[in-house]
């Protein structure tokens, strides 16, 4: 798994994901460290957390497209497909809006 991201080294998840299990998972699958960002335990009502919002951006600009914004696909590859090809539509509005 290592060789299909060679420059990820640590993953962050949601305070749901804490557990030893899940980190030692992580670990031994590609040698990542698993960072769980939780709330501070006094916090009352909404405050942007680290990390959070560059995951939950990432997923607006997936949801605009249409067949990413149900879970029609019932192979992982194929999701993974439109993920794809999802930010390389992106990618190239940016370099060239225009087209």
């Amino acid at each position: 798994m290592v060789g299909c991201c060679p420059r990820l080294e640590v993953i962050f998840a949601d305070g749901a994901y804490a557990g030893e299990p899940l980190a030692q998972w992580v670990d031994q699958t590609g040698g990542w460290r698993l960072q769980v960002v939780e709330k501070p335990k006094n916090q009352k009502g909404f405050s942007v957390l680290p990390k959070r919002w560059v995951v939950e951006r990432t997923f607006a600009w997936l949801m605009r497209h249409r067949r990413l914004a149900r879970d029609y696909e019932t192979d992982p590859k194929s999701s993974e497909t439109w993920i794809r090809l999802a930010m390389i539509r992106l990618m190239l509005r940016r370099l060239d809006p225009v087209a």
